[in-house]
């Protein structure tokens, strides 16, 4: 059961781009809450901010630098998001970086899903 939901879901039944749809809210929500807390800024200068961390390349690179940290269950929900077909066509970013940004996605998705939000914090730190 999610955080937020009184409804029980269970991730590992879930596709990984539905979980990645779940993963890119709180993905988006994290960064936003710690730009949010690190300082009292305009709100053009917070959604510039946010929007450096949740783009595709930055997401990338995050993802990167927490791979060796992730756990075989974690790795492989990784792979399934990151491996998913997709339809969309990125503008801006690479294949390679919008496959791994799906991939990260779907791991804080699924993570989200089970409540593991401590583990989301501590990989979102990179």
């Amino acid at each position: 059961m999610g955080l937020l939901s009184s409804y029980e879901c269970n991730p590992r039944e879930l596709s990984p781009l539905t979980l990645a749809f779940v993963g890119d809210g709180v993905f988006d929500l994290i960064v936003r809450e710690d730009i949010v807390c690190a300082a009292n800024r305009p709100v053009k200068q917070l959604n510039n901010l946010k929007v450096e961390r949740v783009r595709c390349e930055a997401q990338a690179a995050l993802m990167r630098n927490i791979e060796p940290m992730l756990t075989e269950e974690e790795a492989d929900v990784y792979r399934r998001g990151r491996n998913a077909h997709t339809t969309h066509t990125p503008k801006n970013a690479s294949s390679a970086d919008y496959h791994t940004a799906t991939g990260l996605e779907t791991l804080f998705g699924y993570l989200y899903l089970l409540g593991r939000i401590d583990r989301i914090r501590e990989l979102s730190q990179g």
